[in-house]
């Protein structure tokens, strides 16, 4: 298989998010697409969040261009799926940017992402069938299952990548780990022009990080669910990699999971913004931005390697387990600390 169509994909997304990042950083302050400094933001100044138009860009334009590339095609449904995923992000990216520009409420946020997840589902991305780590045989989900299932990790992803979104950087960063490593596992199966998907969100994500990182230019604004929708239908593209996925965000889907039992129990609702995320914890430790950044870059590859070289999924699965169950108690730990220095 030729090298350049790789190459290609990955530097043209690479170059636009270089470039267009910047004119979406004037975009935003032209017209008021800003964040100022507040509970949820320690930054200084007034910070564009029209970061989703860079990411938006750089990810189509290339995933758009990969459609026409010489690269052998072992799915003759691939061409659905993959209009599924560009339209299901197009949709997203409308909201996002009324939601930058207007501030919606949570309610018609969700009701979006669910609508974007809907859109995958009918263009034939779906999680259908996955492989019991136990016997290590297929197993098959009935249609209803199916649709409820993947609309579940499909929004589940967009939230977890959406709250990660605290930390100059930090979403971006992930993200850029993440597609690498499912790159990676595609080109390793095979699956040679479904790899090229994720190339163009690494290349996207790449070209806007050094923007992005602290001190941050530009936010990611509803870029966020953006990128978290991208994430969530090419782990499923190429065959439903959620082992992989799951071991490799282990950390901030348990922090998420952790953060919606915390605020059911304490009676306030699910998109209520507050600062118990894990990273804003460490941030209240002593922690600065670029250091929480680095340690969750740190943590994610480690678990990528990992994902990508244990071959065994019963090994996979109690590696998820071991890694969700420390960070449940690292998560406990920080909360009674936080008690006890507001009871002091």
């Amino acid at each position: 298989v030729a090298w350049w169509p790789f190459v290609t994909v990955f530097g043209v997304a690479l170059v636009i998010a270089l470039i267009v990042t910047p004119l979406a950083a004037a975009w935003g302050r032209r017209h008021g697409l800003v964040d100022r400094p507040g509970p949820r933001r320690w930054h200084n100044g007034v910070i564009p969040r029209s970061g989703g138009i860079a990411l938006f860009a750089a990810f189509m334009a290339a995933t758009l261009l990969a459609q026409w590339l010489p690269v052998p095609r072992q799915d003759p449904k691939e061409i659905i799926r993959f209009l599924g995923i560009a339209l299901g992000t197009t949709f997203l990216f409308i909201v996002g940017y009324l939601d930058d520009r207007f501030e919606l409420r949570p309610g018609p946020q969700y009701l979006a992402q669910a609508i974007a997840a809907l859109i995958a589902i009918l263009f034939l991305v779906f999680i259908e069938r996955v492989m019991n780590p136990f016997t290590d045989q297929l197993t098959i989900f009935p249609y209803p299952f199916v649709v409820v299932f993947t609309l579940i990790w499909i929004v589940g992803m967009i939230n977890t990548i959406n709250f990660l979104d605290g930390v100059d950087g930090l979403a971006t960063g992930v993200g850029a780990i993440v597609s690498a490593v499912l790159a990676i596992h595609m080109l390793r199966e095979g699956q040679y022009s479904v790899a090229l998907l994720p190339l163009a969100l690494l290349g996207a994500t790449l070209g806007f990080l050094p923007f992005n990182f602290y001190p941050a230019k530009i936010f990611l604004g509803s870029g966020s669910l953006i990128l978290g929708y991208a994430i969530a239908t090419l782990g499923i593209a190429a065959g439903a990699k959620l082992a992989l996925l799951l071991l490799v965000l282990s950390i901030p889907i348990v922090d998420v999971a952790w953060l919606m039992i915390s605020r059911l129990h304490s009676g306030q609702s699910f998109g209520q913004a507050d600062r118990r995320h894990l990273h804003f914890r460490l941030l209240d430790l002593g922690l600065n931005q670029r250091q929480v950044a680095l340690l969750y870059y740190a943590y994610c590859i480690a678990l990528g390697a990992a994902a990508l070289l244990i071959n065994s999924r019963l090994l996979k699965l109690t590696t998820l387990l071991l890694v969700g169950m420390a960070t449940l108690a690292f998560l406990a730990w920080l909360a009674r600390r936080t008690q006890q220095r507001g009871s002091g």
